[in-house]
């Protein structure tokens, strides 16, 4: 007999947000390790052709999320969905992949290099369909109810007035659970689907990226603050702890960090090295450097 490259999950092992969702799937199937009881799924979505700048703010968002028991569900597609998996990976933030084809058929191109780091990052791949079934039409939309379902809330970062995006976020809100979106250019077409779940408060802004953590109600677990590292016996230097208390929530580069304190270039980079280890500061090209614990 034929073995499995895939395992299957029944209704009474899904996680409690999918498990009571009106849009319960009867099964589901999976290749590597699911998120276990105590992980807030988040899902983030958004259009497949993004602005030019929306890698950077998926980053943003993503790694708001450190230093929590979030893990980042969405739908391994191109532009929006795949920046954020992308992302997840790099901040250490467990992640999984909802596919609208059967695990076992073929993943394309670059879609194909994520889905694999996924796996051995010890996130999971899932689908409602069996084996090489593929990814036909109907089944995207069907594939949104599952990405909603794992997850407590839902952030649209991008959207068109019309996409997938803005199915799942139906779906979170037909299961009454909270829906973010992050608000743009009101003359731009990437943003004219957010903007309307905005205006027409179906969901709730995320102004700053690195408030999406706060603004999604996911504590903070220990040693992800300055009191729980204290805690947790890590001691941050006085001079790491200005800084961070100064800067929490926002975005500075080195130059204006020069300029708020007297420090030293060396001191500086010492302070900003302190705080990264710790998990309060992340960066990307060592230019701009995003103080992540609001």
């Amino acid at each position: 007999m034929e073995t499995k490259s895939y395992n299957e999950l029944t209704p009474e092992n899904y996680p409690h947000t999918l498990r009571t969702s009106k849009y319960c799937p009867k099964q589901l199937f999976y290749k590597g390790t699911l998120p276990t009881a105590d992980k807030i799924g988040i899902a983030m979505v958004g259009t497949r052709r993004p602005s030019a700048n929306a890698e950077e703010l998926c980053r943003r968002l993503v790694f708001s999320l450190k230093g929590t028991n979030a893990i980042v569900v969405s739908g391994l597609a191109q532009g929006i969905d795949s920046y954020c998996h992308r992302t997840a990976l790099d901040a250490g933030i467990p992640t999984i992949a909802v596919l609208a084809q059967g695990l076992d058929a073929k993943i394309e191109g670059e879609r194909s290099i994520l889905a694999r780091r996924i796996l051995e990052a010890g996130g999971a791949l899932i689908s409602e369909y069996e084996g090489d079934t593929p990814a036909y039409k109907g089944n995207f939309i069907a594939r949104n109810r599952i990405i909603s379902g794992f997850s407590q809330s839902t952030l649209v970062v991008q959207s068109r007035k019309k996409g997938g995006a803005l199915l799942t976020a139906q779906f979170c809100l037909d299961d009454g659970k909270l829906l973010l979106a992050c608000p743009g250019n009101f003359d731009s077409e990437l943003y004219s689907g957010t903007n309307a779940l905005l205006d027409s408060g179906r969901a709730k802004p995320v102004f700053i990226p690195e408030s999406l953590r706060s603004v999604a109600g996911i504590p903070l677990i220990e040693g992800a603050n300055i009191e729980d590292l204290n805690a947790c016996g890590v001691e941050l230097s006085s001079g790491a702890q200005k800084v961070f208390k100064r800067f929490n929530g926002f975005r500075k580069t080195f130059s204006e960090l020069q300029q708020e304190f007297d420090f030293k270039a060396p001191e500086l980079l010492a302070i900003l090295t302190e705080l990264e280890i710790s998990g309060l500061v992340s960066s990307k090209d060592n230019f701009q450097f995003y103080f992540n614990g609001a």
